[in-house]
């Protein structure tokens, strides 16, 4: 039995969350899902199409804003109603620190960015370690085992067969603790390009080749072109070129797309470890033996000032025909 924590959104389930369900049937046919906060029929409904027969709900006022302990309080409660054997959520920050917070009061391991998992008794999972630039086998023999799912470790499916969803109210025991550490206000980002960098299926990277803080121009159309994110190195933000929101790396996001397009970036390691799980690398870079042309899965050798200019313009050509 496997019961997954499920972030919402305004739009519902929000994909990692998708592919969590999805990784989740692997261990067996029996999801249930923990949701906290509001919900929705929208959200329940698509939990259904996910396989879920049980959603384990947690409202009330301690909940209205997000709390790290307070939801792991509510995961709690959810494995007891539930029974679960596995507890898993998304790789996401909340996904990450609430079951960090219930792996600690288990007093269990916590296995974090796992692409797989095999066998049972112990599950033999393998994982994302030192920043995604190495690969780890670890067993988990404890119960619960507690793991999150890296980004696009799997495609999201709906089941076969849809599962009941029905709705069941969890009493949760949230203590002033629980509360120490919340969120007190939240702000709207500006609007910019990074596009949900974590979760883009196509991210156009931008290095220290771009130039200046003028020289993006060609890249943002490019990015426009494949309805792309934009994703930068860290000496662009340090450089005051474009804002820390879309660096791309260990300081900043990690991503997971299907194409990642890395334009003047040499690939340095801390810049490895936030796209080293792309799954398709296209390098534009002057240096063959810049580390990100070495790893990529394909690169072109060139001044990206003159090769992405080019690309966009074959693009413009094959869509005008």
């Amino acid at each position: 039995m496997t019961l997954v924590l499920v972030e919402i959104d305004a739009g519902g389930v929000i994909e990692v969350s998708r592919e969590t369900l999805t990784f989740a049937r692997s261990l067996g046919d029996l999801v249930d899902a923990v949701v906290v906060g509001d919900l929705g029929d929208a959200a329940r409904d698509q939990l259904a199409s996910y396989g879920v027969r049980t959603v384990h709900h947690a409202t009330g006022e301690a909940f209205d804003a997000y709390a790290g302990a307070a939801w792991a309080a509510a995961v709690q409660a959810g494995l007891r109603a539930s029974g679960a054997t596995h507890l898993l959520a998304a790789g996401t920050p909340r996904g990450m620190e609430v079951l960090a917070h219930v792996a600690a009061r288990e007093d269990v391991p916590m296995a974090a960015n796992v692409l797989s998992a095999e066998g049972s008794d112990p599950i033999v999972v393998t994982r994302q370690v030192v920043g995604g630039a190495a690969l780890e086998e670890m067993r988990l023999a404890q119960s619960p085992t507690v793991l999150t799912v890296a980004g696009h470790a799997v495609e999201p499916r709906p089941a076969d067969a849809p599962g009941a969803a029905d709705v069941v109210d969890l009493a949760v025991d949230v203590s002033e603790a629980d509360l120490v550490a919340r969120v007190v206000s939240t702000e709207e980002p500006e609007p910019d390009l990074s596009g949900g960098l974590r979760s883009a299926r196509v991210v156009v990277g931008a290095g220290r080749g771009a130039g200046s803080a003028d020289g993006f121009g060609e890249l943002l159309e490019l990015t426009e072109l494949l309805d792309a994110s934009l994703g930068v190195s860290r000496v662009v933000t340090s450089l005051g070129w474009r804002p820390h929101h879309e660096q791309v790396g260990q300081t900043g996001s990690r991503i997971s797309p299907d194409l990642y397009i890395p334009c003047g970036i040499s690939g340095a390691i801390q810049h490895w470890a936030g796209c080293s799980s792309a799954k398709n690398i296209l390098a534009i870079n002057t240096d063959p033996d810049a580390p990100m042309v070495t790893k990529a899965t394909y690169a072109v050798i060139g001044d990206l000032h003159e090769v992405v200019p080019a690309i966009n313009a074959e693009i413009r050509r094959r869509r005008a025909g």
